[in-house]
This record gives structure tokens, sequence and C-alpha cells, in this order.
């Protein structure tokens, strides 16, 4: 979609480290920068008739080609220029295409550039990228060029490389940090590629000449090594299918055309399906948030071949497979393949299972990414101390430590959120696969869970939930109503397995809790945000399980008040997330226009948070913790949350299949 605004534009994104984004109003006021802020210097020249103009880049001494659009679909970013002589189109794409891993997780971006000449003239465009794609700081470089030859499987290509002299993969870990190992290539079928050493960048020439529309290039990033998943050195899941990058590239080359094609088609379906669930409102949120929530993860197997998918808590911590970072992303990935879920499932699982965690609720994380050695949040502050948390620094592996070794603060745990969390998503994957085969090896942890939930999770006492950020609190409404569609989640996964009483059980305990919630939450035109504050009010966003499972638990006036409640508080920029402050979640809101059942409702939910997207005046990319009335951010940039932004198309999806049956 054509977009005049917006917080940062996406160009190349694959992984937490592989992530450069434009934040400026023309692409070239000023260099692509990493999410965190950390210059990634491109550059992109185009000379006509032996006069240069910029396009990519801080321009600083050369003048610029002007911009006159851009536009952004779920896998693609196009920006077009036009001067007196020639329109010049450059695009963007990061073909992450959630029905085949292999492209989710190969680490190439196609550039290409079209041109369309208005006299006769000579066009050369020259792309350059610099040592910061390779480097946190400075260090000695090394690269080169070379070439590779034709092969049944793929067309005779040139490159250019570099990378630090001094390889250290996964040599830190941490959230505002870049990576410092790897090599960055680009690669063209016709053109000049070199090294550049003196300036340490890689640069590639495209000579178009007088007759020649359309180049391209590819720029790809080999990190050797991307995630140690509790002990183990693992690369990522496009290594199970290339021999290495070169074989990587050569693949990106020669299917080109048809991954574009394909991009294409997704990028339509996507747009389609979401003007039809919100508007086009809507379908600008979700081509924003595709490849925003699919380059916050990093695709790994483990050692038995089963899909790792680990996100990295972006501009929050670093963590890694934080629960309450899975819970609100999983509609887009629902949406395509349970596999992606699945992925996120099975590091909490294993590592729940370790001696070192001895609680009976679930983890919140695995690691700091990219360590995925065992939770981080929470550490005790005597076990704190023993070591550095500093950025770059890499936690000890905590998952081998014995029981009784006592290093987490209870006091900083989220035990409801994360055990409403794990049930909730996992009957969510079984539902959706029609059977719980997945299931079928957690059954005993997740009863556990499920009887922490019955204890505890009816009126909850003074914890932390997901939105941490706003502290802890007593008596939780919305957090109440995660525990009973946790208990409600485990209903069902019982009686996948043929287990009826049990199933029954579970069942009526989670009717009579939310009977019960209804009666206590209840308030003047509203439920409250906490259970006895009748003058409180939150997005009870938890809810829109219990239409996705239809169980049913809630009534229908639940909704209409909440619904018709958020629509009178919303602001400029969105409906805040509770009555203690003005802030809010991008993520919560689109799950409460998910839960509307009215089209008219649902815009008027989504069109403040659009409004946001294009006019704040932070320019980071899409954050989804930002003030309501000021449209400035909080915190939290490029965070995989943003794949709850496919809720209201999930929900629709799942209506429509239940009308049919």
């Amino acid at each position: 979609m054509k977009v005049k605004r917006a917080a940062s534009i996406p160009l190349v994104l694959h992984d937490p480290y592989f992530s450069i984004w434009s934040g400026a109003d023309h692409l070239y006021d000023a260099d692509p920068e990493h999410w965190c802020g950390a210059r990634q210097q491109m550059r992109g020249y185009v000379t006509v008739d032996g006069t240069v103009s910029c396009f990519l880049g801080d321009r600083e001494y050369h003048e610029a080609i002007p911009q006159k659009e851009v536009e952004v679909t779920p896998t693609s970013t196009e920006y077009r220029f036009e001067n007196e002589k020639i329109i010049l189109t450059v695009r963007f794409t990061s073909p992450l295409l959630a029905d085949d891993p292999v492209l989710v997780s190969r680490p190439c971006t196609y550039v290409d550039f079209a041109v369309e000449r208005k006299t006769d003239c000579e066009v050369h465009v020259d792309f350059l990228a610099s040592s910061d794609l390779v480097q946190s700081r400075k260090e000695p470089l090394v690269g080169g060029t070379g070439s590779r030859e034709k092969t049944e499987g793929e067309p005779a290509f040139s490159y250019a490389w570099m990378g630090n002299a001094f390889q250290r993969p996964l040599g830190n870990s941490g959230d505002h940090v870049t990576i410092d190992w790897g090599y960055a290539y680009l690669a063209a079928e016709e053109g000049e590629l070199f090294y550049d050493e003196k300036n340490g960048n890689l640069r590639c020439r495209l000579s178009l000449g007088t007759e020649k529309r359309r180049a391209g290039l590819v720029i790809a990033y080999d990190d050797l090594l991307s995630i140690n998943y509790f002990g183990q050195w693992r690369k990522a899941y496009w290594t199970l299918r290339y021999a290495d990058i070169l074989e990587a590239v050569g693949a990106s080359l020669a299917d080109r055309e048809a991954v574009l094609a394909r991009a294409e088609a997704l990028d339509e379906e996507l747009v389609r399906k979401a003007e039809e669930a919100g508007g086009e409102d809507y379908a600008l949120l979700c081509c924003f948030a595709y490849r925003h929530a699919f380059a916050a993860h990093k695709l790994i197997t483990d050692e038995e071949g089963n899909l790792i998918f680990l996100s990295k808590e972006n501009d929050s911590n670093g963590c890694i497979g934080t629960v309450d970072v899975s819970y609100p992303s999983v509609p887009l990935f629902l949406l395509f393949d349970t596999e992606y879920v699945k992925g996120m499932l099975r590091p909490v699982f294993r590592f729940a299972d370790c001696p070192v965690w001895e609680y009976d609720f679930a983890p919140h994380d695995v690691g700091r990414y990219p360590y995925a050695w065992g939770q981080v949040y929470g550490l005790s502050w005597e076990k704190r101390r023993q070591y550095s948390g500093e950025q770059g620094a890499v936690y000890p592996p905590l998952y081998f430590w014995p029981a009784g070794s006592d290093i987490y603060d209870h006091r900083y745990q989220m035990p409801v959120e994360e055990c409403g969390n794990m049930l909730i998503l996992t009957e969510a994957v079984c539902m959706l696969d029609g059977k719980g085969d997945f299931a079928a090896p957690y059954m005993e942890t997740l009863k556990q869970w499920t009887q922490y939930l019955i204890r505890y999770g009816a009126d909850p006492g003074e914890q932390l939930c997901t939105d941490d950020f706003a502290g802890h609190l007593s008596h939780n409404v919305n957090l109440s109503a995660k525990a009973i569609l946790g208990i409600e989640a485990y209903a069902r996964l019982a009686g996948r397995f043929g287990r009826k009483e049990e199933a029954q059980e579970y069942h009526r305990l989670a009717q009579e809790m939310a009977a019960d919630w209804e009666k206590r939450a209840r308030a003047d035109g509203h439920y409250a945000l906490a259970f006895g504050k009748p003058d409180s009010w939150s997005l009870k966003y938890n809810l829109v399980w219990d239409r996705f499972f239809g169980s049913g638990l809630f009534s229908d006036e639940v909704y209409e008040k909440e619904l018709d409640w958020y629509v009178k508080k919303t602001n400029e920029y969105g409906v805040p997330l509770d009555s203690r402050r003005d802030y809010t979640k991008s993520d919560w809101i689109l799950w409460c226009a998910a839960m509307a059942k009215d089209r008219e409702t649902s815009q008027k939910l989504i069109a403040p948070v659009a409004h946001f997207l294009q006019n704040t005046g932070s320019r980071v990319p899409f954050s989804d913790w930002y003030e309501t009335v000021t449209g400035e951010y909080c915190h939290f940039i490029a965070r995989s949350v943003q794949g709850g932004l496919f809720m209201p198309i999930l929900m629709r999806e799942k209506s429509e299949a239940a009308a049919k049956e």
C-alpha cells in the first residue's frame, strides 16, 4: 500500500541482527539503521549521462533524485524517484514466505532497480553496503570478491564479501547490540562487484546503458552460527538445504522470478483479507507488521530435527523465547502454519523440565538472545551480582544448574500469566491441527500449570503480568480471564485424549469461574481493571480466546459493554491500555478489535493505531507501546508482538470455517 509517511520503513528484514530500516521521510535523508538505532550505512546512486544523484542513504554533498512515493507490502518496500530524465524504481524484497520455512530462514534480500527513460540517456546504478553491517565496534576487516560458474541449479554470478578479521561467533548477548561475527555479501548476475578495503564497504555497479530497463542484486548475510540452544551450537534453518551461503545466494538468483511472483501473490492475498476484515487502515497495519514480526525471530532445529522458532525481546531486555512475547505474536503464525508456534513452545517445555526450574508454574523465557541457556528474567539479586548482565555479556548456562540452586526471585515472576499463555497456545495449536499430538508429551506439565491457575487464577494476588511495565497489580481482572481460559484450554486438551470426565470437570470449573468473574468485575457500563475497584477499567484482550475456542464462557453482554467502553475511551492515537495511564499496546487493541462482531466498531479501534504508525514523531520501527495522546513511543521497538495485529484476520477465518461446518 502507498504511504506518505511512517514511523520507520522496512528495507532488509531477516532476523534480530540482519534488520535494516529507514526512519526518514525520504530514503536519501539519512543512512538506514538497525532497529536498535545503530547506523547500517547503505548508499545508492544513479548516474545519468555522467550526472550522479543519490537515492539511498545520507546524500551528503550529492544532489538527490526526488522521491515521489513509497509503497509497502507484506514482503516488499518500493520507492519511486523521478527527475527530468528518468523514473527510477527501487524495490527491497525480503521474501519471508510463511508457507516455506527455507525462505523464511534464507538470509537473502532482493534489491531490484527499474528505469523508465524520458529521454535518450545512459544509466548506471551504484549500491554500497558498509562495515556497519558486520561490526558492533571498529575492528580490522577482511573481504574480497569472487564468482561462481553457471550450473544446472544456479546461474553464473559475481559476489563481494566482508567481515571482521577476528571472528567470534555468538560473541555477545544482549538487547541493543548488533552482530560482530559472520560475513555480508552482495551478489549479482551482471555488474561489477568489489570489496573496497580502503573505505570498508561492498560495492556493486549495475550498468543499464542506454536501453536496459531492469537490473538487480542480492544482499545476504551468513551468521555462521545462530543460536546456542541448551548447549548446542545451532546453525540457521536454511543450512539444512544449502551447503553454504554462496549456494543459498545462487538459489536466490536462480529462483528470483518464481519467488517474487509468490511474494506478490502473498501480498495480494493478505491485503485482500485485511481489507475484508478491517478496511484500508487495517491492511496498512498488516503490510507493516508481516516482515516485522517474522524478522524478530531466528529459525533453527533442535537435535531431533524439530522446528525451533526463537524470538528476541527487542528493546525490552533481549530475552530469547519469551512466553509473553510469543503469546501476543501468534495470530500471524497460527494463520499460516502451527509449526511456527510449536517452535516457540518447545524450548519453554524443555526448560520447564530442567532441575533448576523448581516452580509449579511456567517460565518466562529461556535465556538472553542468542543464548537459550535458561530463564534470565527475575533472577535473584544474590545470583545476579555474581555475573554481569550488561549489554554484550553472556549469562551462564543456567539450564544445567542443579535443583536447589534457588536463583530466581519469586516476586518478579509471572506465574498466572505464563501458565495461561502456555495452555492457551498449546490448545490453539491442537485445535487448528485437528489433533492433540503436539500436546501429548507435555500433558502432565500442562495439568500442573492448570492446577496452579485453579488455586491462584480466580483472583490473582499481587504479581506481574505481560504488561509488567505498569508494575505489580493485585486482583487483575484481565489476568483472571486468562487463567479461566487457560483452564478451559486444558479441558479441551483433555477431551482430545478421550479423558471425558476430566474434560467435563475442568470445563465446568471454567464456567463457574467465568460466571463469578462477571459478577465481581461488573462496573457501571464496563468491567473493572481490578476486582473491588469499579471506577477502574482495562482492555480485556484475553477474552478473545473464548470466542476463538467457541467456548461461550463469557456472556455477549461482557463483549458488548467492553467494546462500547473502549470506543468511548479512545484518544487520538488509540484506546489506553487501562485507566491508570494514557499509554497503550497496539497488539492488544487489535485483539479487542477482533472481538467485535460488527465492522464499524472494529474499525473505530483500528484507525487510531494506523494514525499512530503514520504520524508519530518517534522514528523507530513500529513500536507496540506508545502514548495515545501525544503519539510518542514509550519503549519496545521492532518486537514480534506485532504479529498480534493479525488477530482480526485469524478470527474472521475461524468464523468462516465454523460457518461451513
